[in-house]
């Protein structure tokens, strides 16, 4: 069986994907914090898409740590057969501030 790549186009749901990314929270007191996710598998939508569910802990900085829980936004197609997902959410509130982490995470494999 051939092995696809990421550079090979496939078309519809893959069901055993997932997506990874590093990002940057918002600055707030100061600071930011780097986020570092690999997502859940792909949960289906009834329009037949799909999201990922991201959860965990930003990197320790500024003396202070904080946690996250947030469901990814439907596929969004880029070309080639490939997909990523925006997200838009806060982290918990600790140390009297929270962050917002807005981005995309890294392209995966599929069209739906």
């Amino acid at each position: 069986m051939k092995k696809t790549g990421k550079d090979d186009f496939v078309s519809g749901f893959v069901p055993n994907h997932n997506h990874g990314s590093v990002d940057y929270t918002s600055v707030e007191g100061g600071h930011v914090h780097q986020c570092l996710d690999v997502t859940s598998p792909p949960i289906p939508t009834e329009d037949g898409s799909h999201i990922h569910y991201i959860g965990g802990y930003v990197l320790y900085e500024d003396g202070h740590t904080h946690y996250y829980r947030a469901y990814s936004g439907p596929v969004i197609p880029v070309g080639n057969g490939v997909h990523v997902h925006y997200y838009d959410f806060y982290t918990s509130g600790d140390a009297g501030h929270r962050h917002r982490v807005t981005d995309v995470d890294k392209p995966a494999l599929g069209t739906k």
